[in-house]
């Protein structure tokens, strides 16, 4: 995190939030969609069956969308970094519309319309919902929440906070790829490789702050903070994300579920660990689980805000002394 503009980047964090809060993913041209169209044109000329051609895919999507947050933002301080920040945390971030997403998952669940929570489901995940029962759907819903808290939330906040429009943009280019392509499916267990390592990589950190920021936020929904951290410390390692058991355990145990099993995707089967000790997850748990993401939104965006602007002032009274 560079000290120098802390208060332009910080300012750029918290616009790009407030209008994430207000408007939610924009429904047509979001700058998202429009990238992985450009990363799927560009796979039908790169793609091999190889780790190497796909190492050469990653890095150059990569690279291009580095070099535009970079251009946008500038070398100088001031307005341009605040206005390329906003715009860049807003078109990552993708707290709001994950969390109306749940919501109307509850409500399909509470009304008893399994079919519509079918046909919803790959809104949020990429799991096969003709397979799942209203339990199934439930628990499929909630460990996305979960994980997705960090993917879509915390880890655009924590890169923006680490390196600007260009840091945030990159991280978010990744994650996409990693959604396209960073599967076991036999079309791209090797040309995808280097999309999941690098995203693995990208949201070490955001998953063990977003798994803080659970331990912390388990009062609002009625959990323990020491259930929480108790499920995040035994049941993490065993699921096969490094980063998504982080999110996915903690709040189990904020939540007094459990999570995990059998999880059917379109390639394939995954028997996956428990998480948590508690109850099969019902639906109201689900709308827990959304407050609890809400909030852990909130906390993780007033962090990344606070830490900037302190690490602005910290740097130019250094750069004073000297």
């Amino acid at each position: 995190m560079r000290a120098a503009g802390g208060r332009t980047r910080a300012a750029g964090i918290a616009a790009g939030v407030l209008a994430d809060v207000v408007f939610g993913d924009p429904r047509r041209g979001h700058p998202v969609a429009l990238f992985g169209s450009a990363a799927a044109a560009l796979e039908r000329r790169t793609y091999r069956d190889a780790r190497w051609a796909g190492v050469v895919h990653t890095a150059g999507l990569l690279a291009a969308t580095g070099a535009i947050g970079f251009v946008a933002q500038g070398s100088r301080r001031g307005l341009r970094e605040t206005a390329a920040v906003a715009a860049a945390t807003y078109v990552a971030a993708g707290g709001t519309s994950l969390c109306r997403t749940g919501e109307q998952m509850v409500g399909l669940l509470t009304a008893g319309d399994v079919d519509g929570a079918r046909a919803l489901l790959p809104s949020l995940c990429g799991r096969d919902p003709a397979v799942l029962d209203a339990a199934g759907l439930t628990r499929a819903a909630l460990e996305s929440i979960a994980e997705n808290t960090s993917d879509a939330q915390v880890g655009p906040l924590v890169w923006a906070a680490l390196g600007g429009a260009p840091a945030v943009l990159m991280y978010r280019a990744v994650n996409t790829l990693d959604a396209m392509i960073g599967n076991r499916s036999p079309r791209y267990a090797r040309f995808g490789w280097a999309a999941a390592r690098a995203d693995d990589l990208a949201n070490l950190l955001a998953a063990r702050f977003t798994g803080l920021c659970v331990v912390a936020c388990a009062p609002v929904v009625g959990g323990s903070p020491a259930a929480s951290l108790r499920a995040w410390c035994r049941d993490a390692r065993g699921h096969p994300s490094p980063n998504a058991g982080v999110a996915e355990a903690s709040f189990a145990g904020a939540l007094g579920v459990r999570l995990g099993g059998p999880t059917q995707y379109a390639h394939e089967l995954e028997i996956r660990p428990t998480l948590g000790d508690g109850r099969v997850p019902e639906v109201a748990d689900l709308a827990r689980a959304v407050r609890l993401s809400r909030t852990v939104q909130l906390l993780s965006a007033a962090v990344a805000i606070v830490a900037v602007s302190v690490a602005g002032r910290t740097g130019r009274r250094v750069s004073a002394r000297r």
